[in-house]
């Protein structure tokens, strides 16, 4: 029972981070890596004891799954060569610079150790980068930072795991390990595609014959990471990268027909996951800070001599980290401009200014995926025997992250001084011609239809009520075109006619949900009742948009 209470109370905190970061001018993981701090503090005397595996299979799937089902992939397509250069190439100049760097620092993590820590490390987290800029960073480099926390994810928590095998076994070939990281960042592809798919085919198999309950869909699309994951790792393939793939898949696969309600509802319940499995990884970071603070300094005489030397060992290791980020960002970007230049394209994505590689370089903000992966590490490398120096790595995890996210912070809004917050242009042009595509082709397709049965006798009466029906139709349509009229005066008077007109709707459906609730006062309404009605003015509100 008292495992029920605690999740109730990190559940109901999680909630209430969200309320007091809208107040406190922080970002939200600052706010609950406090609250659980506070928590944990003896007064209150909150305490989780985390198992390892279990935490690393409960957070990392679904949000790699939800991070590879949001990534807009013609970016990633478009901006692969730098985002596979920051993904791929920084992850492994990070594990090996700052992977050398920790064990000559703190000679009591050997070297594989030390390798596993720089590893760990290497992921980013572009949500907390996003909400810190408040969507005022240049949609390009948005874009690099999302892919590359991405695809980061998995490359960093791959090499994790490869370097805490080595560590464990005391083996390690760098030959072998490469065949096999191929093989295994493969496996793990194809599999989490291969199932993803599956998963697609039987829904549409599923919604063809009727059965299109939207609740069963997002059962399966809650477990679907997880199975991912699991059929993965049990193949000796990379659950990590299974589960990012299933996500991009299952992107793909969201397009399936009649299922409007299925992708509402799932939307909603992934966000709400999403936002949860975040919110609950910074508590629990939080909470566990007393102990790790206790653990790293309980072999020392002096608490707070010992504790400064550690929090420098942090500033230092973190310095490194920002440094190699930006040594590397400089020169890879050099370099694809003077490959760019020399294939005859000077259309750069960005000009390689030191604004826009300081922005890159401090927008590596570490996060859930960072504090999940090193909180996996295991208590014991074999019977009685601890894994070396667990609690000085979570320590220092804990202290990297900390430190990224108040750096960004202070750093990124002075860097983002004086640039204008402008709107993309490109996808909002996009936008337009889709709407103009699609409202020209129900225009046609009401223009050709045929409401009657073929062969069948239609009356006077019917086809009256049949062409009112399509001219009312198609009038809402044309409505639609003219909002694409490019002069300033007819977007105008759409925009003040499109006004007017929501205006209007949603006086109407507010006087229909009173109405709705004074007859299920008087008990003249059923409850089934009043939920259906009530759902469908609400939808019907949402998709009126904002109105002013």
């Amino acid at each position: 029972m008292q495992s029920a209470y605690t999740v109730l109370i990190l559940l109901m905190l999680v909630s209430v981070s969200k309320l007091v970061g809208r107040v406190i001018p922080l970002p939200l993981p600052l706010v609950q890596i406090a609250a659980g701090a506070l928590l944990a503090w003896p007064t209150l005397g909150l305490h989780v004891a985390l198992d390892p595996e279990l935490f690393l299979f409960l957070f990392l799937p679904p949000l790699l799954f939800a991070d590879g089902w949001r990534m807009p992939k013609r970016d990633l397509w478009r901006l692969r060569g730098p985002i596979l250069t920051l993904a791929v190439g920084l992850v492994l100049f990070t594990v090996v610079g700052a992977g050398y760097f920790i064990h000559w620092i703190l000679p009591s993590i050997p070297l594989p150790v030390a390798f596993a820590l720089a590893a760990v490390l290497s992921p980013t987290d572009a949500v907390a980068v996003s909400a810190i800029t408040q969507d005022r960073l240049p949609t390009p480099l948005m874009h690099m930072l999302q892919g590359e926390a991405l695809m980061n994810d998995a490359s960093g928590l791959v090499t994790f795991k490869f370097a805490l095998v080595a560590a464990i076994t005391g083996v390690f070939s760098l030959a072998e390990a490469s065949v096999t990281f191929v093989l295994v960042a493969v496996g793990g592809l194809a599999i989490g595609v291969a199932l993803s798919w599956l998963v697609g085919r039987l829904r549409a198999w599923m919604i063809a014959r009727g059965w299109d309950d939207p609740a069963t869909h997002v059962v399966f699309m809650l477990l679907l990471p997880f199975a991912a994951y699991v059929l993965a790792e049990r193949l000796g393939a990379s659950g990590i990268l299974s589960a990012v793939a299933a996500g991009m898949m299952q992107s793909w696969l969201d397009l399936l027909p009649r299922q409007t309600s299925t992708r509402l509802l799932n939307r909603s319940v992934w966000s709400l996951l999403e936002f949860s499995f975040n919110g609950l990884i910074f508590l629990l970071l939080g909470l566990q800070l007393p102990d790790i603070i206790k653990a790293v300094t309980s072999h020392e005489a002096s608490l707070w001599p010992t504790l400064m030397w550690r929090c420098l060992d942090v500033v230092a290791i973190f310095a490194v980290l920002l440094g190699l980020r930006f040594v590397w960002v400089q020169s890879v970007w050099r370099l694809i401009g003077v490959i760019r230049r020399w294939r005859g394209k000077e259309d750069l994505v960005l000009l390689p200014n030191a604004r826009s590689a300081w922005l890159l370089t401090v927008g590596g903000v570490r996060g859930a995926v960072t504090l999940a992966g090193v909180m996996s590490v295991p208590l014991l490398i074999s019977a009685g025997k601890a894994f070396p120096e667990r609690d000085l790595l979570i320590f220092i995890a804990a202290g990297v992250i900390l430190l990224s996210l108040v750096s960004a912070v202070i750093a990124l809004p002075l860097l983002l001084r004086g640039v204008a917050r402008s709107p993309d242009d490109a996808l909002r042009q996009e936008a337009k011609e889709v709407w103009r595509r699609t409202a020209e082709a129900a225009i046609h397709a009401l223009e050709a239809e045929e409401l009657a049965e073929p062969g069948a006798p239609q009356d006077a009466a019917q086809a009256a009520l049949a062409a009112e029906l399509k001219a009312r139709l198609m009038a809402e349509y044309r409505h639609q075109l003219e909002n694409f009229n490019d002069s300033a005066e007819a977007q105008a008077l759409a925009e003040q006619m499109d006004q007017l007109e929501r205006r209007l709707r949603l006086r109407a459906l507010r006087a229909q949900r009173l109405e709705l609730y004074k007859l299920h006062r008087h008990h003249q309404v059923g409850d089934d009742v009043v939920r259906q009605v009530l759902g469908e003015l609400d939808l019907s509100e949402a998709n009126l948009g904002p109105v002013k």
